[in-house]
């Protein structure tokens, strides 16, 4: 009888989404090598106050690893790519596939450079996770991940086969990518007002939200995504329903002074609409002060 080849899979960046991912498949016993920059011995996830921990090491030197993993996990922020450069040097061969948990819609773009002998997969993240003071994370949701469907996804989908992370092959991949982008950037305004999901319950601050999204939706309907009118109210609604003390990642970046993921998240609005000549007025005031609360000077 032949041996089961059991794939290496790594980690790069136990955070937020990176511990949800990582207990995900330890709790079906396929875990992963965990990679970043802070030492500790486990990782520890909650879910309705019920610790599920993960056994380390988190590995800090790229000297540690020895050979390439079949399928990596970046789950590194965009501002930390460069940082992350040598862990995917060390760990991505011609046969890897790196699936990047990322914000945006720039994902092969920005990481490529990096792993120029792997097979790049997008990736979609849908569920709430947040880190605590103690460093541990709380999920907030079902974990689900989009992802294209192509051959090398279903390398990542069948990884998380028979895990609680749901992995979904979307044939209209761009537009679901668009939708998540839409929500990130509405975000933006919890960044700048340093307030959680409850500010969206004020007309106010929804009537802005709904005129942002819908201003991020011509944009997108420009790029030629298929998303509806209904859209925008749809993302809004989302918030309002949500948990008044929800947050998200560039909230949680803003409180702890790290560089905001400003660009992606928002910038590429602006920038899109100037390629096809869309206005953003909203987005020319949004941008700027996004960029100087993560970049100052000041």
């Amino acid at each position: 009888m032949a041996t089961k080849i059991i794939p290496v899979v790594a980690v790069v960046g136990p955070g937020a989404i990176g511990t949800t991912v990582a207990a995900m498949l330890h709790e079906v016993g396929r875990t992963p090598l965990l990679c970043g920059r802070t030492p500790r011995d486990h990782l520890t996830l909650l879910e309705d106050g019920r610790p599920m921990t993960v056994p380390g090491p988190v590995r800090t030197s790229q000297k540690q690893i020895t050979h390439a993993a079949d399928l990596v996990f970046l789950a590194v922020k965009t501002t930390q790519i460069d940082a992350a450069a040598e862990w995917l040097s060390a760990l991505v061969g011609p046969q890897t596939v790196v699936c990047v948990l990322q914000n945006g819609i720039e994902q092969i773009e920005m990481v490529r450079p990096h792993a120029p002998g792997g097979h790049i997969v997008p990736a979609v993240v849908w569920f709430p996770a947040q880190t605590q003071s103690d460093g541990s994370v709380r999920l907030r949701g079902e974990a689900r991940l989009t992802l294209p469907d192509t051959a090398a996804a279903r390398v990542v989908a069948q990884a998380l086969q028979g895990t609680r992370c749901a992995a979904d092959l979307a044939e209209n991949f761009s537009s679901l990518a668009w939708r998540k982008l839409l929500q990130n950037a509405v975000a933006g305004l919890m960044a700048l007002t340093h307030r959680r999901s409850g500010m969206f319950s004020r007309a106010d601050i929804a009537g802005l939200a709904l005129a942002y999204l819908r201003e991020c939706l011509a944009v997108a309907n420009a790029e030629g995504i298929e998303l509806g009118v209904e859209v925008p109210q749809e993302i809004l609604g989302k918030f309002q329903s949500a948990p008044a003390d929800m947050g998200t990642s560039i909230l949680t970046d803003r409180e702890t002074g790290r560089p905001l993921e400003w660009d992606i998240r928002n910038g590429i609005i602006a920038r899109r609409g100037r390629a096809h000549g869309v206005p953003t007025p909203i987005s020319d005031i949004l941008v700027p002060l996004l960029a100087a609360a993560s970049d100052g000077p000041g």
